[in-house]
């Protein structure tokens, strides 16, 4: 295996502090119910290609794309919250965002070292 792809490294590194994040959000920090909530399975989507990520496959980085477009949807949404929580929904969007970004220069980097 060759010298790994930065993009592919930082898409790593973005899914999996966003997986946490959602975690300790929804679970300890401004849980939408007192005591945790359910909410912490949304980190699960984007945590399944976390393994995938790390090997560079260019697949787990088109829909790992798709995916991170509903994290971003939620923290705009969630934007103006009280409770902590809209402060928590923004730092989610900026990950996300970050992520999907990183996924998509990934992705069309690993399309073009196919074609070469």
């Amino acid at each position: 295996m060759g010298k790994r792809d930065e993009w592919a490294l930082a898409a790593f590194v973005l899914a999996l502090v966003l997986a946490l994040w959602c975690v300790l959000w929804e679970g300890w920090f401004a849980p939408l119910r007192p005591g945790g909530s359910w909410l912490t399975l949304k980190a699960l989507p984007i945590a399944a290609a976390l393994p995938g990520l790390w090997r560079g496959r260019r697949y787990t980085a088109q829909w790992a794309s798709l995916v991170s477009v509903f994290y971003v949807a939620e923290g705009v949404m969630r934007w103006s919250d009280g409770g902590g929580a809209g402060f928590f929904a923004k730092i989610e969007a900026l990950l996300a965002f970050a992520l999907f970004v990183a996924l998509l220069a990934f992705a069309r980097r690993s399309g073009q070292r196919g074609k070469a």
